[in-house]
């Protein structure tokens, strides 16, 4: 009896505690964005450029633009990747760094851009900014794989 009412406490513990997928789906922070059209999200970036880099009309538009190519970029890039992977195909390491150097070509172009559209004390600015949020990206991937490390 007391095996009995043990084992049925741990299962009401077990289901209580278990994290409800549905749940996770309805974070706030990703439903917003994904609810969101490509133009309001790049509309949303040049507006948070704008205030951060105090960008003139001229400077808007133009930023506008190669934030709107961007993401088209993104969006095709995204697609091509989860085509890839519904086929269940790695990538070869010469694909890899293909993609890679692709990618790094378009970092090189687009510092390129901002360089020409943005004053030095912007272009400066603006890469402190990327920087910034370069390394908070990296902080969390870091802590995304502690976290695995320690579940293994």
């Amino acid at each position: 009896m007391k095996n009995l009412i043990i084992v049925a406490l741990l299962i009401v513990g077990m289901s209580a505690f278990a994290q409800n997928r549905k749940e996770m789906e309805k974070r706030p922070y990703r439903t917003e964005m994904e609810k969101l059209s490509p133009e309001q999200r790049n509309q949303l970036m040049l507006k948070k450029m704008t205030l951060e880099l105090d960008l003139n009309a001229k400077q808007q538009e133009q930023v506008g633009q190669i934030i709107a190519e961007q993401s088209t970029k993104r969006e095709a890039m995204r697609a091509e990747r989860m085509a890839k992977k519904e086929s269940e195909r790695r990538p070869t390491a010469d694909e890899r760094f293909a993609l890679k150097n692709k990618m790094l070509d378009e970092q090189i172009a687009m510092k390129d851009k901002m360089k020409k559209i943005l004053s030095p004390e912007q272009f400066e600015k603006w890469n402190n900014l990327k920087e910034k949020h370069q390394d908070r990206r990296g902080d969390r991937r870091g802590d995304r794989r502690e976290g695995c490390k320690m579940g293994n």
